[in-house]
């Protein structure tokens, strides 16, 4: 229960539409039997839209607080941009941002905390947010999503390098002729494989990728793993990430995106990548330039690109990305945002999120400290504090 004594508060809250994939209940006979209960009582299982609002609608209402929930965020008549101008709480989620830039932010007078449902607060301006209302705290649900990110990012590598979706499209389309998807298909065991960003997400991709034997795992950071992980997963840091990415057949971004990752994958550092390597990309759409990328597939430099990370999003119908193809056909493994938003992934970030909403509206503030982006003023984590270089 919210125990609140507090003044009333507007809370708006940014997310993506379900339709009738929200709503909908599946004849009990077409589920296993231990899904029957659960079924029959309805319990939505798509927290993470705006038609179940990550379960905090009846919880806020008890407590007389108000809740506007809405899909609509581009455009100065949106929804978002209405209801920002008197909203004290604005919560949404990397997978349908509501970009919190700092023309935005001085139009919320009333505006105190920003909460990501999710990992990633780059869709809030982060320097205007310290600056605003005395200084806006941003939030986010650390570690709610990174198993479910990393098991995408494990997945993603093998569906490039096992060439997996030209062949199933065969299927689909009727089609077998193994020679033309083979001719492009590799095994991932003896390869070299590194991730940029070795934290919470990337760690958890070299210990998945460790039985697999591959040749080698590297990473490139700020910062080593300790000489004990380092011995458990058999990793090495390489500090140099030009030198890394060229002996990688693999290279996996796992990184926050700030202004030293803007754009950091662009036409040079990817020239300097391993002729025919993959490059897969669960972070952020911005860290790569998307037309270099769609360049260096199409000639066929990089055997492929896949992840789930666009920008903007959602992605317009002509993104680059969406249509980059090798010579050989395939190499495209691209899907929308998705990665951390499974079923798992959305309990976890709803209960985050609400108790992060609860430390504030009772006036706690006892948030945990790893949920902390923004802080009285202030960056509370070294990894976005970088944007202030």
């Amino acid at each position: 229960m919210l125990t609140s004594m507090r003044k009333k508060v507007k809370v708006l809250l940014v997310l993506y539409d379900g339709g009738s994939h929200a709503t909908d209940i599946l004849k009990e006979k077409s589920q296993p039997p231990d899904w029957q209960p659960r079924v029959r009582r309805g319990v939505p299982e798509l927290l993470g839209t705006t038609e179940n609002e990550l379960g905090i609608r009846k919880w806020l209402e008890d407590a007389g607080h108000t809740l506007v929930t809405t899909s609509s965020k581009e455009g100065e008549d949106s929804v978002f941009d209405k209801e920002l101008v008197d909203a004290e709480v604005i919560i949404t989620t990397p997978f349908h941002p509501g970009y919190l830039n700092a023309e935005r932010l001085a139009k919320a007078k009333n505006l105190k905390i920003a909460i990501t449902a999710g990992i990633g607060s780059d869709h809030v301006d982060l320097n205007a947010a310290n600056k605003t209302n005395g200084g806006i705290t941003v939030a986010e649900v650390t570690g709610s999503n990174v198993v479910s990110v990393a098991e995408h990012v494990v997945m993603t590598i093998l569906v490039l390098v096992r060439n997996f979706v030209p062949a199933h499209d065969q299927i689909r389309n009727g089609d077998w002729d193994v020679a033309a998807v083979a001719k492009n298909e590799y095994d991932l065991e003896g390869k070299v494989v590194g991730t940029v960003g070795v934290g919470r997400i990337g760690e958890r991709v070299l210990r998945r990728l460790k039985p697999f034997d591959c040749k080698e795992l590297l990473y490139f950071d700020y910062q080593s793993l300790s000489p004990e992980a380092e011995a458990e997963i058999g990793c090495r840091r390489v500090t140099d990430l030009a030198e890394m990415v060229a002996q990688c057949d693999v290279v996996t971004i796992n990184c926050p995106l700030h202004e030293s990752t803007l754009g950091l994958f662009n036409k040079e550092l990817i020239s300097k990548m391993k002729p025919g390597s993959w490059l897969v990309n669960t972070a952020r759409g911005a860290i790569v330039v998307k037309e270099d990328v769609a360049e260096a597939v199409k000639s066929g430099h990089l055997r492929g690109y896949g992840g789930d990370v666009w920008y903007p999003q959602p992605a317009p119908k002509d993104h680059p990305l969406r249509y980059a193809e090798h010579p050989f056909g395939g190499g495209n493994a691209m899907v929308p945002h998705m990665s951390g938003t499974s079923i798992d992934a959305q309990k976890r970030y709803a209960a985050g999120t609400k108790a992060i909403l609860d430390s504030y509206l009772s006036g706690r503030h006892d948030y945990r400290p790893e949920d902390l982006i923004v802080y009285q003023g202030d960056y509370a984590t070294r990894s976005y504090g970088e944007r202030k270089k």
